[in-house]
């Protein structure tokens, strides 16, 4: 159906003629009479009397009358609230991140952005990387933060989405410290004993570099896992507690290396160097999305 249909109605009902209300509406008689009967066809019912002196509004005519003006409020309404929606969303910066990356990277990132986020709504899900995955190829997220290594492929195709590098992160093998400030699992010299591993899953992205990395690795040793996670701060709470040794990001622990909560167990030239990538799908985005993809790709300060 469509508004002017309304107007039609409207002013046929208050002159009762077909040739003066189409004079009115500056359209042949023959134009404003379809247009009528569309109305009439879409309604399911006659609205008018037509007769040889004019016409006259049916029952239902008088019905639709009177419930056709709040209709076009209605629609109206509709269509503002429609077009403001579509206004927000223009401005809405739509990120999914991996879980660590959404506690440790992306907040001092984002802010680096300064003016180009100024004035858009920011909206982060995070999750493990299978499922924002899912976020960009249904079109919820426009942007994707990760961690990647430089071997790998990413796990977006190459021909449907690009990707830039926005900072570095590693990879480090964690245990908790004993009463010396020692590695509480660590290898002995000449021997490779098996550790008490916590692992990550696959669907997390760290799992899906580790089981590529980890066999490359000059330091091998037997694993026995304790537990297989998607998240890597459970993996820390486990690992600070004694359960064994693992890989965790460098973003991720940091502070408890400094502190000594946590201690490595290879020597620093066992890290597995990481990229942090921000991906997109490669067909234009909002204006708001591609002028934070132009400061990406220009460097900008925290970019």
């Amino acid at each position: 159906m469509e508004l002017l249909w309304l107007d039609d109605f409207q002013l046929l009902a208050e002159t009762g003629n077909f040739s003066r209300a189409a004079e009115l509406r500056h359209v042949t008689q023959s134009a404003f009479s379809r247009r009528i009967k569309a109305l009439e066809d879409w309604v399911g019912a006659s609205l008018f009397l037509r007769t040889s002196r004019g016409c006259h509004l049916t029952e239902a005519g008088e019905f639709f009358r009177l419930k056709a003006p709040e209709l076009a409020r209605q629609f109206l309404t509709l269509r503002e609230e429609t077009c403001a929606v579509a206004q927000a969303d223009a401005l809405t910066l739509r990120f999914a991140a991996t879980q660590t990356l959404s506690s440790t990277f992306f907040p001092e990132w984002i802010l680096g952005l300064g003016e180009v986020t100024q004035m858009a709504s920011l909206q982060l899900i995070a999750g493990t990387m299978a499922a924002c995955e899912q976020q960009m190829y249904q079109g919820k997220a426009q942007f994707l933060l990760s961690h990647q290594h430089p071997a790998l492929p990413p796990g977006l195709p190459a021909d449907s989405f690009v990707s830039a590098i926005v900072g570095h992160d590693a990879l480090i093998a964690v245990s908790a410290p004993d009463e010396h400030g020692n590695p509480r699992w660590r290898l002995t010299d000449g021997q490779s004993p098996s550790l008490p591993y916590l692992a990550y899953t696959r669907d997390s992205a760290v799992g899906r570099i580790l089981e590529h990395c980890e066999p490359l690795l000059p330091i091998q040793f037997v694993r026995a896992p304790v537990m297989s996670c998607t998240l890597a701060a459970v993996l820390k709470s486990m690992i600070q507690n004694g359960k064994g040794m693992g890989w965790l990001p460098l973003s991720l622990v940091r502070s408890a290396l400094e502190s000594g909560e946590l201690v490595r167990v290879f020597d620093p030239v066992n890290d597995i160097q990481l990229e942090v990538r921000l991906y997109r799908p490669d067909f234009p985005l909002s204006a708001a999305a591609e002028r934070l993809w132009a400061a990406v790709q220009a460097g900008r300060p925290g970019v």
